[in-house]
């Protein structure tokens, strides 16, 4: 079992999301099956880490530092785009620093957002990301940080109004998967089955599969 904090339009409860068609794949190719539940970003991670569940995704890389019972599968599954939200498209999100006027919502256990948007005039931190733009939708704060495909697929599925991704991109990160150390025999195995699939293009048709209305 996977544990995932990630919604659609790259995961969801039908398994049909991006990462969840990419990884169900990867697993197959090496003869195993997997079960993705979808958990708050900090529970997910714990529980990896702890043996609750065999892994987690997507993340940076270097959390092996901070959680040593996890190992990173070397070989990316996206390039992660962190995107900031907001009604108004004056507010100037091009760096971290720019980030001192506002109030800022991320969700908990983003690790890479706890650490860089600390500058911020104020953070707020979600269990979850709908709860994050509910921040938003309700005028609770300036801007919420979130991943570019969700983000989108979250503006439209909550109605949220007058608000659209601010450019350029906060940050742009490799994101993997992690396996508690039990599971490190299907480290390699399953980078190169991910190395496989970019090369015979199977990965490049599920994210057309998935992800194509939010690629125009």
């Amino acid at each position: 079992m996977l544990g995932t904090y990630a919604g659609p339009p790259l995961s969801n409860d039908d398994q049909t999301g991006f990462y969840d068609l990419v990884l169900t794949e990867a697993f197959r190719r090496i003869g195993h099956r997997i079960e993705i539940v979808n958990l708050p970003a900090e529970r997910s991670l714990l529980n990896a880490d702890r043996g609750i569940t065999d892994g987690d995704f997507v993340r940076v890389a270097g959390l092996e530092k901070v959680y040593p019972n996890l190992v990173k599968v070397p070989e990316k599954i996206i390039d992660f785009e962190f995107v900031a939200f907001g009604r108004n498209p004056e507010l100037r999100t091009d760096s971290w620093a720019a980030l001192k006027p506002y109030d800022v919502g991320i969700v908990r256990g983003w690790k890479i957002l706890e650490e860089n948007a600390s500058a911020a005039h104020s953070l707020l931190r979600t269990d979850d990301q709908w709860q994050l733009f509910k921040l938003l939708q309700n005028d609770r704060t300036d801007i919420v940080i979130y991943s570019r495909f969700e983000g989108h697929a979250l503006l439209g599925a909550m109605g949220i109004e007058g608000a659209k991704a601010l450019e350029p991109p906060l940050a742009k990160r490799e994101m993997y998967l992690y396996l508690n150390d039990i599971q490190r025999k299907l480290v390699l195995p399953l980078a190169e089955a991910l190395r496989a699939m970019k090369t015979d293009n199977t990965y490049q048709a599920l994210r057309e599969q998935a992800l194509g209305p939010y690629l125009k």
